[in-house]
């Protein structure tokens, strides 16, 4: 089994605290929860929950493509919103970098996210999913 190594890329925001964007272990990629930051400017897209989103997939993608991963080796994510009402809408946004397939997945409103976001996504994949 390979060893734990943590996975970053400059495509997507650095972490802001004690932990990675990425970590590779045991055949899988933990992928930090991702909030809607543009990398380049470090400031979160409009406020529209879609925008957030789009963003947060964008960054999750910018993640992957570091590990030699894409969204079709997603197994799993966590979603979590600060308004459940925004749930259509994200999901639209969120399906749209799927082909079918879809990985496993929770949905939650949280009470408050980093920097005032209204959208965080986390996921784990899987290499040779």
């Amino acid at each position: 089994m390979a060893p734990r190594k943590t996975i970053s890329t400059a495509k997507a925001p650095a972490a802001a605290g004690p932990y990675s964007q990425a970590v590779s272990a045991g055949g899988f990629l933990f992928i930090s929860g991702q909030l809607g930051i543009v990398p380049d400017t470090k400031n979160l897209v409009s406020g529209s929950a879609e925008d957030q989103t789009r963003q947060a997939m964008i960054n999750i993608g910018a993640i992957l493509e570091q590990a030699g991963l894409g969204y079709a080796d997603i197994v799993k994510t966590v979603i979590m919103v600060t308004d459940i009402n925004d749930f259509a809408a994200i999901n639209q946004i969120y399906a749209s970098f799927f082909t079918g397939n879809y990985p496993a997945r929770v949905f939650f409103q949280a009470a408050a996210l980093p920097l005032k976001a209204r959208v965080e996504i986390e996921a784990t994949a899987a290499y040779g999913a």
